[in-house]
């Protein structure tokens, strides 16, 4: 099955239970809001395709570690946008969540789901109770300090930040997380993919930042020129345009590299390849034509 076909039904199934009365109901919207309906599901995807290249020895714990590496980008999704950080209205082309039920919601909405993310591991892993230590430390190591998506938000806050260590953290930890969770699940050796995530998250963060400077807010679904606007590390400030794209590619041929001898090696290779060449859609023309010269 198609991973992002495959992530859907789990995800919601997960929002159906931890929503139920007694849940309040302007906290269950806020909740679902955030998570439906959903972006690019990038980082479950790969979670599941990374199991599927392992031999996908137990689907049903796969899809739930990929729901919870979701759950987790969801709730990190809803602290950027709140107005301490980026004051983002829009988000995958709705309202942000603050925007929609208030800063209190959004804050608890946030809260809910990063514990929804580790009760949906737990509840998955009690059948399976050798792997699921693992399964939460990646998790976690991925959320939170010393370099998770926490502390990603935290450089942002400081004057200091290295451009490497800041994409490392900011978004190349959760990718990490995923491709280390996806090996865990179906018996996989995590150390034989160390690595490959954080390249997949760099990027696709430096991506991001070539979105943020060329893209068009109406095809993206959120605001551009964030990066600007609150003076963030950014690869097209430090590399240039074709110096980020050039950077991109080559993380994407790594990554290619870096993915282990397993079952489905041969297939999860061409998946990323299809996965690299997504990754600059929705840009200027201008960027557009400085990638194909590149």
């Amino acid at each position: 099955m198609d991973p992002r076909r495959r992530i859907e039904r789990p995800l919601r199934s997960c929002l159906d239970h931890a929503v139920a009365p007694p849940c309040p109901p302007r906290l269950a919207q806020a909740m679902r809001h955030a998570v439906f309906p959903g972006g690019a599901r990038l980082r479950p995807e790969l979670c599941l395709a990374v199991a599927a290249a392992c031999g996908d020895g137990h689907p049903a714990l796969a899809e739930s570690a990929a729901v919870a590496i979701e759950l987790m980008h969801c709730a990190s999704l809803v602290y950027d946008d709140l107005p301490c950080f980026d004051d983002a209205a829009i988000r995958r082309g709705h309202p942000s969540v603050h925007a929609a039920f208030g800063e209190e919601l959004a804050i608890l909405a946030g809260n809910a789901l990063i514990v929804l993310s580790f009760d949906t591991l737990a509840r998955a892993g009690a059948a399976h109770t050798s792997l699921l230590p693992g399964l939460l430390r990646v998790v976690a190591r991925g959320t939170g300090a010393p370099a998770g998506i926490c502390a990603g938000q935290a450089w942002e806050s400081d004057s200091r930040t290295e451009l490497a260590i800041y994409h490392r953290a900011k978004t190349g930890a959760l990718f990490e997380s995923a491709i280390l969770a996806g090996a865990i699940a179906s018996g996989g050796d995590p150390l034989q993919w160390t690595g490959l995530g954080y390249r997949l998250g760099e990027a696709y963060q430096v991506a991001d930042d070539l979105r943020d400077a060329y893209g068009r807010p109406e095809l993206l679904g959120k605001p551009v020129g964030q990066d600007t606007v609150n003076a963030r590390p950014s690869a097209v400030h430090e590399l240039g345009t074709a110096g980020a794209i050039a950077r991109m590619r080559t993380l994407c041929e790594e990554s290619q590299d870096r993915v282990p001898a397993c079952p489905g090696r041969d297939e999860l290779r061409a998946y990323l390849r299809g996965w690299s060449a997504q990754l600059l859609p929705q840009l200027h023309p201008t960027t557009q034509a400085l990638g194909a010269a590149s």
